[in-house]
């Protein structure tokens, strides 16, 4: 605790992330990722976002679907485009 601010504008900066908010509960930030593929986000995660000062857990957690569309097809989309 208290450096959540720091962590958060640090996370901010990152490129891949899409956004970052302070949240209530057991976890004090909760961080969009989005990437061209799962190795590219686990490399923003494990490359950037963890050597972060001021982290000490964090949880991964993938989205399966956007707005009710499966997050393939809207990955499929934005390739095509």
């Amino acid at each position: 605790m208290g450096k959540t601010k720091e962590v958060a504008s640090a996370i901010g900066r990152l490129e891949g992330v899409k956004s970052v908010d302070p949240v209530t509960g057991p976890y004090d930030i909760i961080a969009i990722v989005k990437g061209e593929s799962l190795n590219n986000i686990g490399d923003i995660v494990t490359g950037k976002i963890h050597p972060i000062a001021g982290l000490s857990r964090m949880v991964t957690c993938l989205a399966i679907m956007y707005s009710g569309i499966p997050c393939e097809l809207l990955a499929r989309r934005e390739s095509s485009q």
